[in-house]
C-alpha cells in the first residue's frame, strides 16, 4: 500500500530566518516516485487518512493529533472529436500555471483538523487558513516543464497559512517532492556490501539510491508553544497512517503504518513483527523492547566484517535512550510515564544555522541534530550505523569505551547528504524531479 507507506519524518526547530520560534515536522509518504510516471502519477489515500502525533507528556499517546484527509477533484475535462465531447485520458488537457489551473482535469484538495485527547477521548475541530477556507489544495504532480512552467514557483503557491485555535498561525505544505532520505540502498541491504565502509573519507564515496525519486512530503510548522508544556521543553512525535473499511455501511479505520526515528521499522524490529509494530500505539512498545536492548543489527555486522566487534554490555541502554526514553540532558523529558518509540525534540536547544550544521548531529557536536529531533541535512544512516556499533559508550554515555570495541569506527554508507542539499526556507525539502525538462515546443 504505498499511498499509505510512512517512508521518513523530520521534526526540528525551524531555521528559516525569523522562524526560530516554530517547529517544523515532514511526513513523507508514497517512496520511490519515478518522475516519468505517468499517466496517473501519485494520488494519496482517499479512503483513510495522515496522521502527525504529538505528546507532550511522556505517555507514549498523542496529546495532540494533526489530521489530513484527502479527496479527489476530476473536473471531467472533453475535447470536441468528431462531433462528439469525449472525457480525456490524461491529468491536463494543456499547460497549468500559477493562478489558471483550467487546463488540469483532476487534483486533491484536503482538510487538516485538530484532535485533542482527553481521557482516551479525542475532540476534533477543523482547522481554516486566515481566510477561514477550510479546504486545502495540493499542487499537481511535476508533469513536466511543458505542463507546469517554473514548477518551483508553482509549487510555492500552495503553502497555506493556518489558524490553530488559541495557540497563533502555522503553515502546511502537501505535496510532491524530490525525496530527501539519502541512503546507499542496494549495497545496504545487500548485507551492508560496502565498497569503503570505514573511514569518514569514504562519507561521499557510494551513490545515493534515492537522489532520482521523488515523494509526497505532508509539511507542518506550528508555533513551539503550541507542543510544549510549562517546565518541559521536550516532546514526542511520530506520524501514522490508517486505513477505512466499510461494511453494512459503517466505516472503521486501522492503522497501517506509523514511523517516527528512521530505520526502526527496517533495522530493528524483528520480520515477524514489522505489522504489528505498523498498527501499534508507542505506549505498548514494551513488547518490542528486545529488538533494542539486543539489538541484532551490531551482531550482523560484526558477522560480515569479523575485524568489527559489537558492544559487549547487555542491555543497551544507550539505545534505549536513543529510541525509547530520550538521553539525559538532551532528549529525556522531564516526565515518562512510558518508554515509547518517538522522535523526541528539546525545543530549547539552540538552532544552529543553515550551512553551520554538522551531519552527524549530536554524536558530531551538533546538539540541535538528531537524534534530537531530525533535520533535513542529518545522515541518519551514518549517525545509526555508528550508534549501533557503540558511539554513546564510546563517548562515555550509559557505560565505557571498553563496551564497545568499534564504537569509534566511523562507519559510512557512503551516501553524502547535508544540510546544504535542502532549501533555507519552508517545506525545506526541495521541488520534485521530472524526466521531462525540455523546454515547450510545438
Amino acid at each position: 500500500m504505498p499511498r499509505l507507506d510512512a517512508s521518513d519524518f523530520f521534526f526540528f526547530r525551524s531555521y528559516e530566518s525569523g522562524r526560530s520560534s516554530y517547529v517544523t515536522m515532514i511526513a513523507d509518504y508514497v517512496p520511490l516516485q519515478d518522475p516519468g510516471g505517468g499517466p496517473n502519477f501519485y494520488d494519496m489515500e482517499h479512503n483513510g487518512f495522515y496522521d502527525v502525533n504529538l505528546d507532550l507528556d511522556g505517555t507514549g499517546r498523542p496529546t495532540y493529533t494533526v489530521r489530513f484527509r484527502f479527496y479527489p477533484v476530476n473536473r471531467n475535462i472533453t475535447l470536441p472529436v468528431g462531433g462528439k465531447n469525449v472525457a480525456i485520458a490524461l491529468i491536463n488537457s494543456g499547460p497549468i500555471a500559477v493562478g489558471d489551473d483550467t487546463a488540469q482535469n483532476v487534483g486533491e484538495i484536503y482538510t487538516i483538523s485538530l484532535l485533542t485527547y482527553s481521557n482516551g477521548v479525542a475532540a476534533e475541530t477543523m482547522l481554516k487558513d486566515t481566510n477561514g477556507q477550510s479546504m486545502f489544495q495540493k499542487p499537481v504532480d511535476r508533469i513536466g516543464d511543458k505542463s507546469v512552467p517554473n514548477y518551483a514557483a508553482y509549487a510555492a503557491t500552495f503553502t497555506h497559512d493556518v489558524v490553530i485555535p488559541g495557540c497563533g498561525t502555522g503553515r502546511v505544505f502537501v505535496g510532491q517532492r524530490k525525496d530527501p532520505f539519502v541512503v546507499n540502498l542496494g549495497e545496504t541491504f545487500d548485507l551492508v556490501n560496502y565498497v569503503h565502509p570505514i573511514g569518514e573519507q569514504y562519507n561521499a564515496s557510494a551513490q545515493d539510491d534515492l537522489a532520482g525519486k521523488n515523494v509526497t512530503s505532508i509539511v507542518t510548522e506550528v508555533p513551539s508553544s503550541c507542543v510544549t508544556r510549562p517546565g518541559d521543553p521536550v516532546v514526542g512525535a511520530w506520524t501514522t497512517s490508517s486505513l477505512g473499511t466499510t461494511v453494512n455501511g459503517k466505516t472503521t479505520y486501522q492503522q497501517v503504518s506509523r514511523l517516527a526515528n528512521p530505520l526502526v521499522n527496517e533495522l530493528v524490529i524483528g520480520l515477524k513483527d514489522k505489522n504489528r509494530f505498523n498498527m501499534s500505539l508507542p505506549a505498548n512498545d514494551a513488547q518490542f523492547g528486545t529488538y533494542v536492548t539486543n539489538p541484532t543489527v551490531p551482531a550482523l555486522i560484526q558477522a560480515l566484517y569479523p575485524t568489527l566487534k559489537a558492544p559487549t554490555k547487555f542491555p543497551r541502554n544507550d539505545l534505549v535512550a536513543v529510541f525509547l526514553t530520550g538521553i539525559a540532558g538532551v532528549t529525556a523529558p522531564a516526565h515518562l510515564i512510558n518508554a515509547a518509540e518517538e522522535m523526541r525534540l528539546n525545543t530549547s536547544i539552540p538552532i544552529t544555522p543553515y550551512g553551520s550544521q554538522n551531519r552527524l548531529g549530536v554524536i558530531g557536536g551538533d546538539k540541535a541534530g538528531y537524534p534530537n529531533g531530525r533535520r533535513p541535512g542529518d545522515d541518519v544512516v551514518d549517525i545509526t550505523l555508528r550508534v549501533a556499533m557503540g558511539r554513546l559508550y564510546s563517548l562515555g554515555l550509559y557505560g565505557t569505551p571498553a563496551d564497545a570495541p568499534s564504537g569509534l569506527v566511523d562507519l559510512t554508507d557512503g551516501a553524502y547528504t547535508d544540510d546544504t542539499h535542502y532549501l533555507t526556507t519552508f517545506p525545506y525539502v526541495k521541488p520534485p524531479l521530472s524526466d521531462s525538462h525540455q523546454p515547450a515546443h510545438e
